[in-house]
């Protein structure tokens, strides 16, 4: 059962030869809760696969995080399994732009370029999410294999909409929230219709790599 408040886990899904899918919602609590329930369920092996925020200027949307080490939000460092992550990357690179650079896991968004470029020079991650390092975490308890893909979706350059964020913060997107905050906060549209425009360009790597994963 969820904790505290903390969106429902989905039902795991199979997707074939044996692979299961676990949706966990926004960070790294919903997020371990996923890992385990997989691990609980037989699994050998770990992925998270989604999307990540840009924190080294050069990343596009839509190019490719294939992390050699995941950086949680107290320092702990996390190694992906270089055999299974080579083999990805070999298949996807001529498709989408890869990088091989660490991925930092925030506890809170990291949403404005100054805050960006701090936690890049800080921690020289070159993307962040919210939720990698938890499940890097359980395979690393569990002795598990581990890779992490993910996909950039907002820029070092691009600021967060402040409405996204506060409706973001149940640990999923609430439509009613943010469009509330667009009433109060009209000048954010054009932020959020760039952001959807990133989003979109995001969905379309996700759906080209995503049969290269396994």
């Amino acid at each position: 059962m969820p904790r505290g408040g903390d969106p429902p886990l989905s039902e795991l899904a199979s997707l074939g030869d044996g692979a299961l899918l676990a949706v966990s919602g926004m960070g790294q609590v919903a997020a371990q809760r996923a890992a385990l329930a997989l691990i609980q369920a037989g699994a050998s092996a770990l992925v998270t696969f989604g999307m990540a925020g840009g924190l080294d200027p050069s990343l596009k949307p839509g190019s490719v995080v294939l992390p050699c080490e995941l950086i949680s939000s107290d320092g702990s460092r996390f190694a992906a399994c270089r055999s299974w992550r080579e083999r990805v990357a070999a298949a996807v690179s001529p498709l989408r732009a890869v990088s091989e650079g660490s991925l930092l896991t925030s506890t809170r968004p990291i949403d404005t370029p100054a805050d960006k470029a701090a936690a890049f020079r800080r921690s020289g991650a070159v993307a962040v999410d919210m939720e990698s390092a938890a499940v890097a975490r359980a395979a690393a308890d569990h002795q598990l294999p581990f890779i992490a893909v993910r996909v950039i979706v907002d820029t070092a350059a691009d600021r967060i909409p402040h409405t996204v964020v506060n409706a973001s913060r149940a640990g999923q997107l609430r439509i009613g929230r943010l469009l509330a905050g667009l009433v109060l906060a009209p000048g954010e549209i054009a932020g959020l219709i760039r952001l959807t425009q990133r989003y979109r360009i995001a969905m379309r790597s996700l759906r080209v790599i995503g049969a290269h994963i396994a």
